[in-house]
């Protein structure tokens, strides 16, 4: 990999290494709106190209994330690898915390894969700069249950878009991934009487929430070419690759995974084959949302956050309208409403910014 090639408008990818294995990456795509604010992941990567390009990408998925829900602030992403021999020890969550802290707030660090509030504490005990910790010290908590709330309100109106109805019952649901969000999700559907299908990597989490919400089990294989109103990704990314997508039954893809889409290219293939795509960095907001708000001058309020719910459907809409105006993706859409948003903020940065000393 060319870092550099690979960089695309970021302004700073920073390498470290520290006590007890620790290699990390962080990548600041934008904080043309704010300081940037991202998630940080655990987790054993293949290879550094492979931490690498999942920073890169997270990142630029996290600065349109915030410019399409209308936050002022930037996006970044924190990648920890993971693997034989490295494990979550204090020394490595501390020294990955001063690493944090050397960026003198350009990078705000919160929850992600393979990460959790308890390790988020021993990071605060190095730097000011983490977010997303347990209420009960001053943090806004699991952002996963605002996520899916988010992706269900979504999910209602991608069928108002297509249908004129969010009404769930009846709807065929093929959910993918029932963790923090996946198994909140298929509550909330469950609860409007949707049809739901569900697979997961843990075959035993995927059978206990079938129990909790009257779902069928089948493998993820399987359930990509289920005959379903939605699909909807809640677990890993890149899921869709163009060898997949001509072969989905779906009428809808909509949910919470980060970076869906193994390529821009899958998103013009959905869209030309009728296949109503929501936005993953549109549609999962709502949790960066909730850390964001821990932010706010008077402090964190979940009642905002929940008043802040209705953006949700409210962009795609604007997302979906765009695409068909303009004949192009809802993921092209979605770019070009969070460029728009980057534009004129830049525009006006540059108006008053003072002259350059002679």
């Amino acid at each position: 990999m060319s870092v550099f090639k690979e960089m695309d408008g970021h302004e700073q990818v920073l390498f470290s290494s520290g006590p007890d294995g620790l290699r990390c990456v962080i990548a600041l795509h934008s904080t043309l709106l704010g300081p940037a604010l991202g998630g940080v992941r655990f987790l054993p990567y293949r290879d550094d190209d492979q931490a690498v390009g999942d920073a890169l990408r997270l990142s630029r998925a996290m600065t349109y994330k915030a410019a399409c829900a209308g936050l002022d602030i930037g996006g970044g992403k924190a990648v920890i690898l993971g693997g034989p021999g490295v494990e979550k020890t204090e020394a490595l969550l501390r020294a990955f915390g001063q690493v944090v802290e050397s960026l003198s707030g350009r990078f705000i660090a919160a929850c992600d894969m393979g990460i959790g509030t308890a390790d988020l504490r021993i990071m605060r005990k190095e730097s000011r700069w983490i977010r997303g910790l347990d209420a009960e010290e001053g943090g806004s908590g699991d952002s996963g249950a605002m996520t899916a709330y988010g992706v269900s309100l979504g999910i209602r109106a991608c069928l108002r878009y297509l249908d004129g109805d969010d009404t769930l019952a009846g709807r065929h649901i093929a959910i993918d991934g029932v963790g923090k969000v996946g198994s909140r999700l298929a509550a909330h559907l469950a609860e409007g009487g949707a049809r739901l299908t569900v697979a997961d990597i843990d075959q035993a989490k995927a059978e206990r929430v079938a129990q909790e919400c009257g779902a069928e089990v089948v493998s993820r294989e399987k359930l990509y070419l289920l005959p379903a109103d939605v699909l909807s990704p809640n677990a890993v990314g890149n899921v869709i690759d163009a060898a997949l997508v001509d072969h989905l039954r779906c009428r809808i893809v909509a949910g919470g995974a980060n970076n869906q889409l193994a390529a821009p290219a899958v998103a013009d293939r959905l869209a030309a084959r009728g296949i109503l795509y929501a936005p993953d960095f549109v549609i999962n907001a709502l949790g960066l949302i909730q850390v964001v708000d821990e932010l706010h001058p008077s402090g964190h309020d979940m009642d905002r956050v929940r008043t802040r719910a209705e953006l949700i459907p409210e962009r795609l809409v604007e997302i979906f309208t765009r695409a068909k105006n303009l004949n192009i993706s809802t993921a092209g859409a979605a770019i070009s409403m969070a460029r728009d948003r980057l534009a004129a903020v830049r525009a006006v940065r540059s108006f008053w910014l003072p002259p350059r000393c002679p």
